[in-house]
């Protein structure tokens, strides 16, 4: 992963070249940072409550924030820290694609979650999998398989769910894994890539010394209400 430039940083969270307002604000959370209701579905693993990974992302999130006090972030809780594996369906992206070929665009959320939990029983043994950290910004996490091999299986597991869900997103084999600590509310000033580029790179190495494998649980079949809460609905692993 190749460490992002000043315009790097700035087209994504200064708005350089962007719209006015950043993405999701108004569906997925307001002005404030509150998230607002946007059900949907997902595959993703929870990070181990009370591990190393835990702790060292609460000390990023920290360190994050003490970089904000203007607060253009929302805060995603300790409680949902999750690496997604492969996205459902969301109540903002009714569209072909992102949505099971064999259900109809309008189909309540709810009734997608139970068409998709059917889709996933008796779901193939997959070998368990390491991830390890390659970035930190200011959203959090970007992460990919400790070892080839494990990205190799990380990679047969979302084409395999893929297949059971009926849909394959335009970006599925450069899907970017990660972990979501913050989603920007409005755009950093510009020029802020002066002081955040340095700490995100002395957070990274800190964080790769201290987690050099990030502790994650099974992989679940969530429901969610908003990004607060991710309840398991169906264990994969």
């Amino acid at each position: 992963m190749h460490e992002a430039s000043g315009q790097d940083f700035s087209r994504k969270f200064c708005g350089l070249g962007q719209p006015p307002a950043p993405a999701r604000l108004g569906t997925r959370f307001d002005e404030t940072g509150a998230f607002l209701p946007e059900p949907g579905n997902t595959v993703v693993s929870h990070v181990v409550p009370g591990s190393d990974t835990e702790r060292a992302m609460i000390r990023v999130r920290d360190r994050l924030r003490a970089l904000d006090p203007g607060g253009h972030f929302a805060w995603t809780p300790v409680s949902s820290y999750h690496m997604t594996i492969f996205q459902g369906v969301i109540e903002g992206r009714r569209l072909p694609g992102y949505w099971p070929a064999d259900l109809p665009l309008d189909a309540p959320i709810a009734e997608t979650t139970d068409h998709l939990a059917a889709r996933l029983q008796a779901f193939p043994p997959i070998e368990p999998f390491r991830v390890r950290l390659d970035q930190i910004t200011p959203h959090g996490l970007t992460v990919s398989g400790a070892t080839p091999a494990d990205e190799a299986i990380i990679r047969g597991f979302r084409d395999e769910i893929a297949g059971r869900f009926g849909y394959r997103h335009p970006d599925h084999d450069t899907y970017v894994l990660h972990l979501t600590l913050s989603y920007t509310v409005r755009w950093l000033p510009r020029g802020s890539h002066e002081l955040y580029l340095p700490a995100l790179r002395e957070l990274t190495r800190s964080f790769q010394a201290e987690v050099p494998v990030i502790e994650l649980g099974p992989a679940d079949f969530c429901a969610f209400e908003d990004m607060n809460h991710f309840e398991p609905v169906l264990r994969l692993t």
